[in-house]
């Protein structure tokens, strides 16, 4: 299963060369400086991953899941921030493409596959976060028109972003009331709260995202009448792989950067590197996102596969992969002592960046629940 085609290494080489290049140099100033490096994103799209799952023909790179995950992973050693952003906007232009219209694909795809628009999705709520089932955010119809009023919260790229992908309630409480909208960043009626003040992530932009009878034409409304809450957990699915993925990969330049301390490192009568109880620390560690990868790369493969334990698969992939990464790069900082405290060795920064990924996505306990569910279904 781990075996690379020739074409997945040749991505995966490219996207690490793009990672050490345009992201690693720059990743701890842009923390510090609060910095969306729009213009970076830009050139990621000329590489064709703007667009990675959507079809060629709708102007993208039409890749699978498998080669999704191999992607992340090579742009999170470099700064898992903005890898985790440009999974997000990768899960909407998917979602459009997957359930947009002729039209729809039409309008909004090149340029989010270009990354001259940069898009949002906008699922939670200030009262509705792991049950996304209660969201209150409604839209009405009037006509040949959907008016749109509520809040979300968590939003990445918020204000940033041209495209924001929206689920509202149009009808009855639960799931099957909810659709799904698309806004854009010029609408009247749109706002944004304040730049929230975060642990990590601070080189993308977290704001809520306020619709004020914000006026929508019919054909905005993706897909049809209720089946925005499917369509939202469907693209949760690969989302949830592509954070699981940025975690493997900012814990592996997390552990990386470990090595080489411990190589230059020299303490009671030689390098740190040949004390037996520091080797067997990164064997461990190793070994973790080894699992982890690997768990990965069977649940892309399922939702390759559409196989119908897919939903499973990436709830497990990203609960294990999520809680691995943050401990191997937590373990890491360790390693480096006071010095992995200090901000020019990175790895601090990780640390704060992967902690996110068990939250959001879904939380790792909700992760805990779908395969729950689906163990006692399968009982």
């Amino acid at each position: 299963m781990h075996t690379l085609n020739d074409d997945q290494r040749a991505i995966f080489e490219a996207t690490l060369d793009f990672a050490r290049e345009h992201l690693a140099p720059h990743a701890v100033d842009w923390d510090q400086r609060k910095h969306f490096p729009v213009d970076v994103l830009a050139k990621a799209a000329e590489m064709g991953l703007g667009g990675i799952y959507v079809r060629e023909e709708d102007g993208g790179s039409g890749l699978s899941r498998q080669d999704g995950v191999l992607i992340f992973e090579a742009l999170a050693t470099g700064c898992p921030s903005i890898a985790a952003y440009t999974s997000i906007h990768n899960m909407v232009a998917w979602m459009i493409d997957s359930y947009g219209s002729a039209e729809q694909r039409a309008r909004w795809l090149p340029g989010l596959c270009s990354m001259r628009s940069l898009a949002s999705y906008c699922l939670t709520e200030p009262g509705a976060g792991s049950d996304a089932a209660r969201l209150s955010t409604r839209a009405v119809r009037e006509g040949d028109e959907y008016v749109l009023t509520g809040v979300k919260q968590f939003i990445s790229g918020a204000g940033a972003a041209q495209v924001y992908l929206v689920m509202a309630r149009t009808g009855e409480d639960g799931p099957r009331g909810v659709s799904a909208f698309l806004v854009d960043r010029d609408d009247p009626g749109l706002s944004f709260g304040a730049n929230e003040q975060k642990m990590g992530w601070n080189a993308q932009p977290t704001r809520q995202v306020i619709l004020d009878g914000v006026r929508l034409p019919a054909d905005r409304l993706l897909g049809r009448e209720g089946e925005g809450f499917r369509m939202a957990m469907s693209g949760l699915n690969g989302g949830r792989l592509g954070i699981a993925a940025c975690s493997v990969g900012g814990a592996k330049a997390a552990l990386d950067g470990a090595l080489g301390y411990l190589r230059d490192r020299h303490a009671f009568g030689g390098p740190l590197i040949r004390r037996d109880s520091l080797q067997f620390e990164l064997a461990d560690m190793a070994t973790e996102l080894e699992a982890a990868r690997a768990l990965l790369w069977r649940a892309a493969a399922a939702l390759d596969a559409g196989a119908p334990e897919a939903a499973e698969q990436c709830a497990m992939a990203k609960r294990y992969a999520t809680d691995a990464g943050f401990s191997v790069a937590n373990r890491a900082l360790q390693l480096h002592g006071g010095y992995g405290y200090l901000s020019e060795y990175g790895v601090e920064k990780i640390v704060r960046d992967l902690r996110v990924h068990q939250i959001l996505e879904g939380t790792n306990e909700i992760m805990r629940v779908i395969v729950a569910r689906g163990l006692v279904g399968a009982a």
